[in-house]
């Protein structure tokens, strides 16, 4: 996983989207706290699919976000 302070990211977007692109797990983070992750489009998922894998990520951040926290997070 790379993670990758957001100021530095400005810097290096291409770089850090190429990397995404090939399946590394990218994070950008804040004060040290992880923020936002990028990741590759999925390329020839329906509709239906992508809803399922949106739905799971969503879950799985707010999953994250609670941990983070040491509560559950809304």
């Amino acid at each position: 996983m790379l993670s990758v302070p957001i100021h530095q990211a400005k810097g290096q977007l291409s770089e850090l989207i190429r990397a995404a692109e090939q399946g590394e797990q990218v994070v950008l983070t804040r004060h040290g706290k992880p923020v936002v992750r990028l990741v590759a489009e999925v390329a020839g998922v329906d509709d239906t699919e992508r809803e399922r894998i949106s739905a799971q990520a969503l879950a799985d951040l707010r999953a994250f976000r609670a941990a983070w926290s040491g509560g559950d997070a809304p």
